[in-house]
C-alpha cells in the first residue's frame, strides 16, 4: 500500500446515474478493477439507468462484467421541476441503508447532476470521504450551483482543465487535494479513432451514409428556462429537417422539461421521418466513433464542448447551457437560437469542415493519475475537510456608530417641481424624506440643497452619507450639469459636486433622474438580474435610462437616454427643449397640466362630481380625474398622450431590442394600457413579447442616486 494509512484494501463505491456520468467514471472502474491488490470496487446503479424510456443503460455496465451490488430506483417520473426534487429526496431516502451496508472508505462521483447532489449529500452526512470528478467547470445553468454545491461537500478533486482547477482553489479547497488528471473519458477517446467505424455508421444510419456525411443532434432541456429550450429543441428539428442530411438524433436526458421535448420530436414525425434515425441511448465506445466522424454535431450537450474536441468534428453549440466551457476552434455557438435561420446557417458553416484536434479536457492519461491519487489517500487524516480561505483584513471597529455609517447613504433629487433629500439605506428603504418646492433662482436653489443636507446628514447621526446631486444632463465623472431643460432654470454648466464635498467632507456622485431611476431598478427593483433594460421616467418631464449587459449607458457626451426627447410627430406641439414632437411635449406631467388648462379655460374640463378650489392651479391629475369620471375630450388628451409614450416605446424596442421596459412615476400607471396597445399595433412581431412593466418603487430617482453610493460601498464599480 501506497499512502492510505491501512494494511487493506481501500474500498470504493463508484456511483452512476445516467449514460453520460458512466462514461466518464467507467474507465476509472476498470482501472480499479486491474489493481485488485489495491482496491475493492463496489457499484451502485441509480436514476434513469434503470428506466426503460432512457435505454435501461444499467445492461451496458453488466456489457463491461461489472458486477451491480445495489440497483436503486430513485427517479419520481414526470419530467418537471418537482420531479427533480422529488427525486432527490427518494435517493436521501434510500441511499443510507445502501452505505451502511457498503461501509466503503470513499465514494467517486461524478458531475453536476441533480442525482449525483443527493448522492453527495448522503456520503457526507455518514461521514465518507467524497472524489468529486470534474469540479470547478463552469458551464452556464443550475448545473453550475450543483457543481459548486458538490465541490463544498467532496473531500478531494478531481479536475480537468487548469482553469478548472483554479477555480477550486478560488473557492477555497484545498491545493493538497485537487488533482489535474484530464478528463478519464479522454482515455479511450484518444485510441478510438482508428478502429473499425464504417459498419458502426451504417448500423445507426443506414447502409447508403457515408462518413462525413451525416450529423448528430444531442439537446437536452434547461431547467432554468425550459420553455425557450423547447421552443429552440423545435427550431432545430425545424432546421435539421430543411438542411436535408442524415441525421441521428439521440433523446434528451431526464430533467425537467424532457417529456416535452419528446413530445416536440413525435410531433414532427422524426422517429419516423426518413432522415431521421431516433434512438434512446448509443454505446459510449460506438458514440465516439458516430461523432468522431459526423459532418457536424450540434446541440448543447457537454459532449459536444468536451469530447468531441478530441476528432475536430465541428460542433454548433446552441443557447447557454454550455456558455461558460472551455472549447476548442471547432465550437460554433449560437447563443441566441431563437430563429430557424439563425441555426441553418450555422450548419451552412459547419458541416463538412475539419478542425485541429483539441486537449483541452485531457491526454489520455487521466486513469493511472487518479488511481495514483486514490492509493495516496491517508485514511488516518481527520475526516472533517478544511477550507483555504484568503487572508480578510480585520474589521477596525465594531461600534454601533461604524457599523450604522457602511449602511446608508444621502440622495438628492432635483426635478423640475420639487427638491427631495433622504436618508437611504442599503436595502433600499427610505429612512427619512425631506421636500422643499423647487426655488427659480441658481443662488436659491444651490444653496437650499447645501441647507438640506446639512440637516440630513445632521439628523443622520455622523453616518458616513454619500451624497448624490441629480439634474438635467450632466456629466457623472466631473459632478457638472452640462445642461438642463427649461423645466429648470439657471442650471447650466452647474458644479454640484464641489460645493457639495466641500460642505458636508463626503463624496459625491451625480447623474440624471432618468439613469437613477434605471439604477434603481437595477438594484432594488424589476430589473434586477436582467441583463438588458429601459426604464421610463414620468413626471413633470420624461427621462429615461438604458441598462446594456448590466451596466447603465451614458454615451459619448452623456447624453444617451433622453428618452423624452424622442421624436414621435414631425408637426406636434413644442416641448421645453427647444425642438416639437417630442414625447415629453404629448406625455409629460407639464404637457397634461398645459391640456387641462385649455380645458379649463374653455370650461370643458370639469364634469358633474368634480371641482377645482380657485387658489388651487389646475394640473396633470385634474385632467387624469375628468378622464376617469367620463370627459371624452380629457380621455382623448390621455389617449394621445399614451400613444406618443407607446410610439417611443416602439423606437426603444426597434433600436435596442431589451427584454424588459419598465415605466416609472406617477404617470405610468395610467399609460400602461396605452403603451402595451401600441407595442401590439405598431412593433414587429420579434419584439412584441418583451415585457412593459410599471415600476414598484415608490422614489426611483432617490434609490438610483442612492444606488451609486451603495454600489460603491459593496465595492461595484459605476
Amino acid at each position: 500500500m501506497e499512502k492510505n494509512g491501512n494494511n487493506r484494501k481501500l474500498r470504493v463505491c463508484v456511483a452512476t446515474c445516467n449514460r453520460a456520468d458512466y462514461s466518464k467514471l467507467a474507465p476509472i472502474m476498470f482501472g480499479i478493477k486491474t489493481e485488485p491488490a489495491f482496491f475493492e470496487l463496489d457499484v451502485v446503479v441509480l436514476g434513469s439507468h434503470l428506466i426503460d424510456d432512457y435505454g435501461n443503460t444499467y445492461r451496458m455496465i453488466e456489457q463491461d462484467d461489472f458486477d451491480i451490488n445495489t440497483r436503486l430506483h430513485t427517479i419520481v417520473r414526470g419530467e418537471d421541476e418537482a420531479a427533480m426534487v422529488e427525486s432527490v429526496g427518494l435517493a436521501l431516502v434510500k441511499l443510507p441503508d445502501v452505505l451502511n451496508r457498503l461501509k466503503p472508505d470513499i465514494m467517486i462521483v461524478h458531475g453536476d447532476r441533480f442525482d449525483a447532489l443527493a448522492l453527495a449529500t448522503s456520503a457526507a452526512l455518514m461521514n465518507i470521504r467524497i472524489l468529486h470528478i470534474e469540479g470547478g467547470e463552469v458551464s452556464g445553468t443550475i448545473d453550475d450551483s450543483i457543481r459548486h454545491a458538490i465541490t463544498k461537500l467532496a473531500h478531494y478533486h478531481v479536475c480537468c482543465t487548469r482553469s478548472a482547477e483554479q477555480h477550486l482553489i478560488s473557492m477555497c479547497e484545498d491545493h493538497d487535494r485537487i488533482l489535474l488528471a484530464g478528463c478519464p473519458s479522454y482515455d479511450k477517446l484518444l485510441s478510438a479513432k482508428n478502429k473499425d467505424y464504417m459498419s458502426i455508421i451504417r448500423m445507426w444510419l443506414g447502409d447508403d451514409v457515408k462518413c462525413k456525411d451525416y450529423i448528430v443532434a444531442l439537446q437536452h432541456p434547461v431547467t432554468t428556462d425550459i420553455k425557450h429550450s423547447i421552443k429552440m429543441f423545435e427550431l432545430t428539428l425545424d432546421a435539421l429537417i430543411s438542411f436535408n442530411k442524415r441525421t441521428l438524433v439521440l433523446f434528451p436526458n431526464i430533467d425537467a422539461g424532457s417529456k416535452e421535448m419528446v413530445r416536440v420530436m413525435r410531433k414532427k414525425g422524426i422517429e419516423h421521418h426518413p432522415n431521421f434515425r431516433a434512438v434512446k441511448h448509443v454505446p459510449f465506445e460506438q458514440f465516439i466513433q458516430l461523432v468522431a466522424h459526423a459532418g457536424c454535431m450540434i446541440g448543447n450537450s457537454s459532449c459536444g464542448v468536451r469530447e468531441v474536441g478530441a476528432f475536430g468534428t465541428p460542433v454548433i453549440n446552441l443557447g447557454t447551457r454550455q456558455i461558460g466551457r472551455e472549447t476548442g476552434e471547432n465550437v460554433l455557438h449560437v447563443r441566441d437560437a431563437d430563429t430557424q435561420d439563425k441555426i441553418l446557417q450555422a450548419l451552412h458553416l459547419q458541416f463538412g469542415k475539419q478542425y485541429p484536434c483539441s486537449k483541452i479536457y485531457g491526454d489520455g492519461n487521466a486513469v493511472p493519475r487518479i488511481l495514483k491519487f486514490l492509493k495516496s489517500i491517508d485514511l488516518q487524516e481527520p475526516l472533517q475537510k478544511k477550507f483555504c480561505f484568503p487572508p480578510v483584513k480585520e474589521n477596525i471597529s465594531q461600534d454601533i456608530d461604524h457599523i450604522l455609517e457602511t449602511l446608508s447613504a444621502l440622495a438628492v433629487d432635483l426635478g423640475g417641481t420639487n427638491l427631495r433629500v433622504a436618508i437611504v439605506s442599503m436595502k433600499g428603504e427610505i429612512v427619512k424624506k425631506y421636500t422643499h418646492f423647487n426655488p427659480k433662482t441658481y443662488e436659491e436653489r444651490i444653496s437650499l440643497i447645501l441647507q438640506m443636507c446639512v440637516e440630513a446628514a445632521a439628523e443622520a447621526v455622523k453616518l458616513n452619507c454619500r451624497i448624490l446631486g441629480v439634474g438635467g444632463r450632466v456629466n457623472p465623472q466631473e459632478g457638472i450639469v452640462l445642461h438642463s431643460t427649461k423645466l429648470i432654470q439657471e442650471w447650466n454648466s452647474v458644479d454640484l459636486r464641489t460645493p457639495l464635498s466641500d460642505t458636508l467632507h463626503l463624496p459625491v456622485w451625480v447623474d440624471n433622474d432618468g439613469n437613477c431611476a434605471a439604477m434603481a431598478e437595477r438594484k432594488f427593483g424589476q430589473g434586477k438580474g436582467q441583463e438588458n433594460f429601459v426604464t421610463l421616467i414620468t413626471g413633470t418631464g420624461i427621462g429615461g435610462g438604458i441598462i446594456h449587459q448590466h451596466e447603465l449607458i451614458h454615451g459619448s457626451s452623456f447624453c444617451a437616454a433622453e428618452l423624452g426627447h424622442l421624436v414621435v410627430s414631425l408637426d406636434g406641439p413644442d416641448c421645453s427643449c427647444g425642438s416639437h414632437g417630442c414625447i415629453e411635449a404629448y406625455a409629460s406631467g407639464m404637457a397634461l397640466q398645459r391640456e387641462a388648462k385649455k380645458l379649463h379655460d374653455e370650461d370643458l374640463l370639469l364634469v358633474e362630481g368634480m371641482s377645482v378650489p380657485k387658489d388651487e392651479p389646475v394640473g396633470a391629475l385634474h385632467l387624469i380625474q375628468a378622464a376617469k369620471l367620463g370627459n371624452v375630450k380629457a380621455q382623448s388628451i390621455l389617449r394621445t398622450a399614451g400613444t406618443a409614450l407607446g410610439l417611443g416605446v416602439v423606437n426603444i424596442l426597434h433600436t435596442m431590442n431589451p427584454s424588459l421596459v419598465i415605466l416609472s412615476g406617477v404617470l405610468a400607471s395610467h399609460y400602461i394600457h396605452i403603451v402595451k396597445d401600441v407595442i401590439r399595433q405598431q412593433a414587429l412581431s420579434s419584439v412584441q413579447d418583451v415585457d412593459v412593466v410599471v415600476s414598484d418603487l415608490v422614489d426611483p430617482a432617490l434609490l438610483g442616486a442612492a444606488s451609486m453610493v451603495l454600489d460603491y460601498t459593496t465595492r461595484r464599480i459605476h
